[in-house]
């Protein structure tokens, strides 16, 4: 992959984690480091979604692939937003 692959991806990543962010109701405690884990993992597999759904070559803008992105996106906030709220808090002893 080159870097204009790269730079793209971290783009198009970051841009899918936000709409997954904007989807999922209330505030999230996640950071925006992790949201741009989510939004490129989101992005990658919703693109293999799409890819074996057979619409993911389509001419102009791929709607249902995106949509997927996005939705996967919106439950990997989730699920990371849900699970460290579940940490307990380290405070000192005093």
């Amino acid at each position: 992959m080159e870097i204009d692959g790269i730079i793209s991806a971290l783009i198009i990543g970051t841009i899918i984690g936000v709409l997954g962010r904007l989807v999922v109701p209330g505030k999230q405690h996640v950071g925006w480091l992790m949201t741009l884990v989510v939004g490129i993992v989101a992005a990658l597999v919703g693109t293999g979604v799409a890819s074996v759904l057979g619409v993911a070559d389509t001419p102009g803008v791929d709607w249902i692939e995106l949509a997927a992105q996005i939705a996967l996106a919106g439950v990997g906030v989730s699920l990371v937003a849900n699970s460290s709220k579940d940490r307990p808090k380290i405070t000192s002893g005093r």
